[in-house]
């Protein structure tokens, strides 16, 4: 049976340097042309086939609400970043592309953003980076 108390503490140590991480990376978004939220949408996006992604498994990845991510790729389609349409395999759905410009920008910024990710993360070394890719993983599969 699994001790609740280091249960608790590894919890809260995942989960402050998680948060410190995080903080951190925004800095990488200060001075570009993404906000942060809009990166997320563009790495689903470009990662996906023919850099076309369902706006469902785009919210699936983000951290905000459904209605939160609609506004935020109508914003990004008024920026030129990504296109929408209907999804033709779901009536109620769309598909969210990015577009030449988008992912431009994408690109530019996920150098940047990649090499700070790598800078941070160097306190590991590769055997702690599997380990903790492995339990993160573990954790996320439930």
């Amino acid at each position: 049976m699994t001790d609740r108390k280091l249960a608790l503490e590894a919890w809260e140590s995942l989960f402050r340097a998680q948060h410190e991480l995080f903080n951190e990376m925004l800095e990488d978004f200060e001075h570009g042309d993404l906000a942060q939220a809009e990166y997320d949408v563009l790495l689903t996006v470009t990662r996906s086939p023919e850099m076309t992604a369902r706006l469902r498994d785009v919210t699936t990845n983000m951290l905000i609400s459904q209605p939160s991510v609609s506004r935020l790729v109508d914003r990004m389609v008024s920026r030129g970043l990504v296109s929408k349409c209907p999804d033709p395999e779901d009536g109620r759905g769309a598909l969210i592309r990015a577009t030449d410009a988008g992912a431009r920008t994408f690109r530019s910024l996920a150098t940047v953003h990649g090499r700070s990710i790598a800078e941070r993360m160097s306190r590991l070394d590769d055997a702690e980076l599997r380990t903790l890719r492995d339990l993160a993983e573990k954790l996320r599969r439930g």
